[in-house]
């Protein structure tokens, strides 16, 4: 057992993290190094549901050997034709513009506004499911960063650039990105990494947390 337990505002960030890391491929170091108990009892803070789906979501992991984790991660993300769930965000959201730009300007604005950078040598786009959870997890850290040093200023700013990202981008095509996962994926993993995903974002979407 792990001595993990953390507060509630403080678990609602690194469950954001770890999920974001669950859409890399997979690997063996996700179970050496207790990713899916802290993500359990991370989950648990903030939903006896969301903790249950976290203990389904290692369980299915442990139960499955990594070759045929990493086949199927290559089919639903990867291809080798076309992938069953295109995990970046202009796949599924319509540009209010013809526009050649992948992703879409707008979701690069955001990552500017909140002072998110790509290291130069990280080959996805920007709109990849996984780099859009790490800026969620980034959104959270300094609104909880903020709180605990009393600036509410820049508490509310970073929360009011979660809801618009949330509105514009992660929470407009989280949906059927995860739909497409759950109705695609051959693995258990990967359908309760969808459904966790799923009610993780939609509930940032439609909560407030908690101080």
């Amino acid at each position: 057992m792990s001595d993990y337990c953390p507060d509630e505002p403080t678990a609602r960030e690194d469950l954001c993290r770890v999920l974001s890391a669950c859409f890399y491929e997979p690997a063996v170091e996700f179970s050496q190094e207790q990713l899916f108990e802290s993500m359990r009892v991370a989950a648990m803070q903030q939903q006896p549901e969301l903790g249950e789906m976290a203990r389904r979501l290692g369980d299915a992991f442990a139960a499955q050997d990594l070759q045929t984790l990493l086949v199927d991660y290559a089919r639903l993300f990867l291809g080798p034709m076309q992938a069953l769930a295109k995990p970046y965000g202009s796949a599924w959201l319509k540009p209010p513009a013809q526009t050649e730009d992948n992703p879409p300007p707008a979701v690069l604005e955001l990552y500017d506004e909140g002072g998110f950078g790509m290291d130069a040598e990280f080959m996805e786009l920007p709109d990849h499911v996984a780099v859009e959870l790490e800026f969620l997890y980034l959104l959270i850290f300094n609104k909880n960063l903020a709180y605990k040093a009393g600036n509410l200023e820049k508490a509310s700013a970073n929360e009011a650039l979660q809801t618009r990202f949330l509105g514009e981008h992660l929470g407009a095509w989280i949906e059927p990105f995860t739909a497409a996962v759950a109705a695609n994926a051959h693995t258990a993993f990967y359908r309760e990494l969808a459904e966790l995903t799923r009610r993780f974002v939609q509930l940032q979407a439609t909560s407030q947390s908690v101080h």
